[in-house]
């Protein structure tokens, strides 16, 4: 069967072009290819038009727009969710149009589709007080429970995303002072976090215990389950939600009910903001590619915004009349008591 120069193309775009001269992560090729196998069934199911049949030319910028409300109208998706699948195309179609420069117009007038305007959500953080109910929770009897206590305490400490610490490796984690992890994020950037000597007590126990301070378990995954594979987001986020469960319990007003892997990394984020850090740290720390990425926890947090205020609060206005004053009727009938 003859091929198609679409498929040609997106062929290429993942197999060469992602990995190789763009550098992508593997989140972002598995997002992208999750984008074009719902693009594909777009076309099959509503333009009639099969896989091995999807062309170039029959790609526009009106098929990409209905492929967009198609995503929101039948699939429910957000449009944040439009938004990340809108940048997959915009990806695809800033390749092709320096391989097929024939259809230079079409192709930038896909590229001129806009990011739709999506409702930012609001941050959710624990306080100091609800990491350290979360990090009582658990058993450190156990040998589960002492991995799951290393595991939420470095996610804690280091801002670390969930992929970054599925990820690591005990060749990324310096134990002896000065005490350090290597992250990964986005991007293949890699970042050097400090942590401080009691942060890394618990991961240093369970570390020894599980021999990965060895020599030969420098390339093991840092953090395992029951069969030694490495922890998968599922696994992690149900660590999270199970302890998060038991001290919701206990603490039900420290513990929101939406509480994900994310608000670890956004709560350290607050917590090093409210004690003063500098963004330019904090944006070091959490790997963002700018200080306006991070300015979003300067702009969630009320209490420094209610310091701020009072700290440069004057007293301008007069001071208010005594209540009693203000009553009219009783005002005249005083200066005209026992006259």
């Amino acid at each position: 069967m003859k091929t198609t120069d679409f498929s040609k193309y997106l062929t290429e775009f993942f197999s060469v072009y992602l990995p190789g001269e763009k550098g992508a992560s593997t989140n972002t090729i598995a997002s992208y290819r999750d984008t074009f196998v719902l693009f594909l069934l777009f076309n099959k199911d509503k333009r009639n038009i099969s896989a091995e049949k999807l062309q170039l030319k029959l790609i526009t910028k009106n098929s990409v727009v209905e492929f967009l409300n198609w995503l929101e109208s039948e699939r429910g998706c957000t449009p944040a969710t439009r938004n990340v699948r809108l940048a997959a195309i915009h990806s695809f179609f800033r390749y092709v149009q320096y391989q097929n420069p024939e259809n230079m117009q079409e192709w930038q007038r896909i590229l001129s589709i806009p990011v739709k305007r999506a409702e930012k959500p609001v941050i959710n953080y624990l306080t100091v007080d609800g990491i350290k109910v979360l990090l009582a929770e658990p058993n450190q009897l156990t040998h589960t429970g002492r991995r799951d206590l290393a595991l939420l305490s470095l996610m804690y400490s280091s801002g670390a995303r969930v992929q970054e610490i599925i990820d690591l490796t005990p060749s990324m984690v310096r134990l002896d002072p000065p005490c350090i992890v290597k992250l990964v994020g986005k991007g293949n950037k890699a970042r050097i976090v400090p942590l401080m000597e009691e942060q890394v007590e618990h991961l240093r126990i369970y570390m020894e215990e599980n021999h990965l301070t060895e020599p030969y378990a420098n390339q093991y995954p840092l953090f395992s389950n029951s069969r030694k594979e490495k922890l998968t987001r599922a696994g992690i986020t149900y660590i999270l939600k199970k302890y998060a469960s038991q001290a919701r319990v206990k603490y039900p007003h420290l513990i929101p009910d939406n509480l994900s892997c994310h608000c670890l990394r956004h709560s350290i984020a607050m917590h090093m903001l409210q004690s003063g850090v500098n963004l330019v740290y904090i944006r070091d720390i959490l790997g963002h590619t700018s200080v306006q990425v991070t300015e979003i926890y300067a702009k969630t947090d009320s209490k420094q915004k209610r310091e701020a205020i009072e700290k440069a609060y004057h007293d301008i206005t007069p001071k208010a009349l005594p209540s009693w004053q203000t009553n009219g009727d009783l005002l005249d009938w005083l200066k005209g008591f026992n006259r």
